[in-house]
């Protein structure tokens, strides 16, 4: 009888291929870690005939990924082909169903799923790994569910995602905008042809979400994470920024707040001087905040075929251990269902860029607005850049303050007859 791991993959594009190179490449130091040999048996794929730079004529092939599932000589599943339901969400519960762990790297089926697989495996009493969804090679989920699971974390926040964090600091370094910076991503392999769930945020989104179960302890509320992309981000108020001290990124907060979890992906202001600014390019950062350990980071590369080989083939050495921990650190039946934080009641300082007509009393008139809702500014920036009877830009930076004042706010300087564009609104972190 062999001792092998018998792995199945279902997906083998650029994870799937770089998990099969990273198996053959550290076999040996592979095996020593998991006890025994991890073997490729079987895979599975939307175009057989494709060039991955992997041979893979020499596994057997199953052109219904389900069917991996199902064979005798599979001992996991790996499923890479990705999207929140179809294929991937039926081969995961075809194995579960059939006794086989998985191991994955499909944010969006967690994060939309989570809750439904975690109660499968627990009744199967199977291994559900998925380390490389959040964060791709940053061991962020063993980490969390593991080194820190003797503390209550009351904040998680990072970078999560690679082409926001590619695009902000192309646009910082070169001044240039961002439709401009979101094409050479493209032309670079950082962002997809269709990039919208990068940069309008739902791929940080989804594993904020992972992120926020497994840090508090809670049901995993995906419906409840508010999600602003990086769209209207200018290189305008990337340079004001920096004047003032910040830098932009677009970041994923989940806090635990009296009982209730808020969740948030925005683009946010942050201090230049901090650690979290100065995480640059493609990579990723996630911070947490515990009671006994105080503030960790962790930072590396986010995406990618290594990295996120790395992290699938982490989780397929703990199969091969028989560990077996929980898919959010407690059993299904023990997580918290918590209620979400309202936003509006979110505090903080904001910053604000208008577009003014550039005659006298507007500044009078702004002023008044956020007198009257209870906001105190902390600085203010006015340029006169045209001839009277043009434009200007203004730019507030309040002291802390509700959301819900800060939006009443913004109703009424939007209403002014002075204001010739939409206010713009950022949130201030001050970590």
């Amino acid at each position: 009888m062999t001792n092998d791991l018998r792995i199945a993959v279902a997906g083998v594009g650029t994870v799937g291929s770089g998990l099969i190179r990273l198996l053959e490449e550290n076999a040996d130091v592979i095996e020593g870690r998991a006890g025994r040999p991890l073997v490729v048996r079987a895979v599975s794929a939307r175009n057989r005939g494709r060039d991955r730079g992997v041979d893979i004529d020499r596994f057997d092939w199953e052109d219904n990924p389900a069917a991996l599932a199902r064979r005798d000589d599979i001992d996991v599943v790996v499923e890479l082909m990705g999207g929140s339901d179809g294929p991937a969400r039926h081969l995961v519960e075809t194995a579960l169903q059939n006794g086989k762990p998985v191991v994955t790297a499909n944010k969006a089926l967690i994060a939309e799923h989570g809750a439904a697989l975690a109660r499968l495996a627990d009744e199967k009493g199977l291994p559900f790994a998925y380390e490389a969804a959040v964060a791709g090679g940053i061991p962020i989920i063993k980490a969390v569910r593991e080194g820190l699971s003797a503390n209550r974390i009351s904040r998680v926040y990072g970078i999560l995602n690679g082409t926001c964090n590619y695009i902000l600091t192309e646009m910082r370094n070169s001044g240039r905008d961002f439709d401009d910076v979101l094409k050479d991503a493209q032309e670079l392999g950082y962002a997809e042809a269709d990039p919208s769930f990068d940069v309008g945020g739902v791929d940080a989104a989804h594993k904020l979400a992972i992120l926020a179960s497994v840090c508090f302890g809670s049901e995993i509320d995906f419906a409840a994470v508010g999600i602003e992309g990086i769209q209207r981000i200018s290189s305008v108020d990337i340079a004001y920024a920096d004047e003032f001290g910040y830098r932009i990124k677009l970041l994923g907060v989940a806090e635990w707040i009296d009982g209730q979890v808020a969740q948030r992906v925005q683009p946010c202001l942050v201090r230049a001087d901090t650690p979290i600014a100065k995480v640059e390019g493609v990579d990723n950062a996630i911070v947490t905040e515990a009671n006994h350990v105080g503030r960790t980071m962790f930072e590396g590369p986010g995406a990618g075929a290594g990295p996120t080989a790395s992290a699938v083939a982490a989780d397929l050495v703990d199969i091969a251990r028989r560990r077996n921990t929980p898919m959010f650190g407690l059993p299904s039946r023990r997580l918290t269902a918590a209620s979400a934080y309202p936003p509006e009641k979110r505090r903080g300082h904001y910053y604000i860029r208008l577009n003014v007509l550039d005659r006298p009393g507007v500044i009078a008139d702004v002023s008044a607005v956020l007198r009257d809702t209870e906001i105190s500014i902390e600085q203010m920036l006015q340029r006169a850049d045209h001839d009277d009877g043009g434009t200007a830009p203004v730019v507030v930076i309040t002291h802390e303050t509700t959301e819900a004042r800060i939006m009443a706010a913004l109703q009424r300087i939007e209403a002014l007859d002075s204001i010739v564009e939409t206010p713009h609104l950022l949130r201030i972190e001050n970590f």
